[in-house]
């Protein structure tokens, strides 16, 4: 019998990336791209686990699980030092002050 590829591997793989890309961005959106591709792949795994001779792509599998925990740990620990850098500027009340004060100095009617 042909063996086959996991179906969701490749699906994985690319949100992965787009969540390692996210990472430099914001922290939140790398979380979730990452949580997203670790759901995906642990359905593919189940699907491996019940019949191991069906499935070539196994190795990626592996890979793509253990980038999408590492961009889930990075993601949030960016999230979580964006709240506290916000909290330590004040909080966001303060931080819309300091927008509203900004756009009176340009002359901007909000």
């Amino acid at each position: 019998m042909e063996q086959q590829k996991l179906p969701n591997v490749t699906l994985a793989i690319v949100l992965v990336i787009l969540g390692f890309v996210c990472c430099c961005i914001a922290g939140l959106p790398a979380a979730i791209l990452g949580g997203i591709a670790f759901l995906l792949l642990r359905k593919d795994e189940n699907k491996y686990k019940v019949n191991p001779d069906l499935y070539s792509n196994y190795s990626q599998l592996k890979t793509a699980k253990i980038v999408a925990i590492i961009v889930m740990v990075i993601g949030i620990l960016y999230f979580a030092w964006w709240l506290f850098q916000l909290q330590q500027a004040g909080g966001w009340e303060a931080q819309m002050e300091k927008a509203r004060e900004i756009m009176e100095q340009w002359g901007v009617e909000q």
